[in-house]
């Protein structure tokens, strides 16, 4: 195993060190897809460069601590989380709370809970017994997931919507106009609606006349997705299959099976998951495809980044377990990777519009503007996420 030995090398330096006076990151924008990835991802290539802060020294843990010690606790916590949450979105269920407020926060929360249980499963598997850490851990994901698409649909509204009257009111830049992957990618529509690069003047008429109409389409079609997603959500959280989770995560808030052997091992048994978790994501940014290939309008190449964001967020809750907090040093790359993932989405609801039959060409031609939009907040994102990356030598890796 790369990772476990690395940690206890006094000159070996990693990502997972104790944390800094500044405080951990809060958790971004939930994922429309939920929890971690449903199979382990593939570990980084061998001679995948293994950089770390300057200075940093390799923590080690307390003689005498055990790894049960360690990472029981931290599971029982979230679910005692998990089950608080589950009490107050009940409560605030309840026709009284018109607002619901109340119950998207408890659902927020769940999720939450719902991540870092089903993270910290995943990565800790060889201490946990792995038949119930696997079930658990997809069980979680689909209650994740589920959960989460009211929220990314409402989300997703309030960004184009924005984005849409933002744009609405100024020029066309010139660079969204020069690529005719701009329209023709949103849709047959949108290149319709857009020949060719268009003046300023020319270009906020048009604007100006299909964003009231491409809002309102944006809108019926993701209020309906909304709608069916907290249909959904209902019939999720009233099935057997989440009583079943729930009794679950009851007990898993009394009791942590873990595999045969593992009680009263060192908590260093938790060192080398962890580090082979910061490997995988350290692969992962060395792999990112290098700004001078990057095709804007690709939304193949947004894989490898959504693939990114999972494996920080990983390391994130792995750092948590051995730590006790996550990394600060990467709050600002696991914001960017947040906004890539609502860029792209937005982007493709964008497209989505613009391939509706008989729309006109004012308001397919809106859309393939937002859609050009929002691609180039996708490139931002990345260039942000190269900008915060505290780990260089990762991103210049052949």
């Amino acid at each position: 195993m790369p990772g476990g030995a690395g940690v206890r090398r006094p000159d070996h330096q990693t990502t997972t060190r104790p944390p800094v006076a500044e405080g951990g990151p809060e958790d971004g924008p939930p994922s429309a897809g939920g929890g971690p990835p449903e199979a382990e991802p593939g570990s980084p290539q061998p001679g995948s460069p293994q950089p770390g802060p300057r200075g940093a020294t390799p923590p080690r843990p307390a003689d005498g601590v055990t790894a049960d010690a360690v990472l029981a606790p931290y599971l029982q916590g979230q679910a005692g989380d998990f089950l608080r949450s589950l009490r107050l979105h009940r409560e605030h269920s309840a026709p009284s709370d018109a607002n619901g407020q109340g119950a998207e926060a408890a659902a927020r929360a769940l999720r939450r809970s719902a991540r870092r249980i089903s993270g910290s499963l995943h990565t800790f598997r060889t201490v946990l017994d792995p038949v119930w850490a696997d079930h658990l851990r997809t069980e979680l994901a689909w209650l994740s997931g589920t959960l989460a698409r009211e929220h990314a649909y409402a989300g997703r509204l309030t960004r184009l919507l924005e984005a849409l009257h933002q744009l609405s009111g100024a020029a066309v830049p010139a660079a969204r106009g020069t690529k005719p992957a701009a329209t023709k990618s949103a849709g047959a529509g949108a290149s319709s609606g857009a020949a060719g690069p268009a003046p300023d003047a020319q270009g906020r008429a048009a604007l100006g006349v299909g964003a009231a109409r491409a809002g309102a389409l944006l809108e019926r079609q993701l209020t309906l997705a909304r709608t069916r997603a907290h249909s959904a959500a209902l019939q999720a959280l009233g099935s057997s299959r989440f009583h079943a989770v729930a009794d679950a995560v009851a007990l898993l808030a009394s009791e942590v099976p873990l595999a045969p052997g593992t009680t009263g091992r060192g908590a260093e048994a938790l060192l080398e998951p962890a580090e082979r978790a910061e490997q995988r994501l350290i692969g992962a940014v060395a792999a990112l495809p290098p700004d001078a290939s990057a095709e804007p309008y690709n939304e193949a190449q947004d894989a490898p980044w959504h693939q990114t964001r999972l494996l920080l967020r990983l390391h994130r809750y792995a750092h948590e377990v051995v730590l006790g907090a996550a990394d600060p040093v990467l709050t600002g790359a696991g914001h960017a990777l947040d906004l890539h993932r609502d860029a792209a989405e937005a982007a493709a609801a964008a497209a989505a519009a613009a391939r509706t039959p008989r729309i006109a060409p004012a308001t397919a031609y809106a859309l393939g503007v937002l859609h050009a939009d929002q691609r180039h907040e996708v490139e931002a994102a990345r260039a942000v996420f190269r900008e915060t990356w505290p780990y260089a030598a990762a991103m210049t890796a052949p």
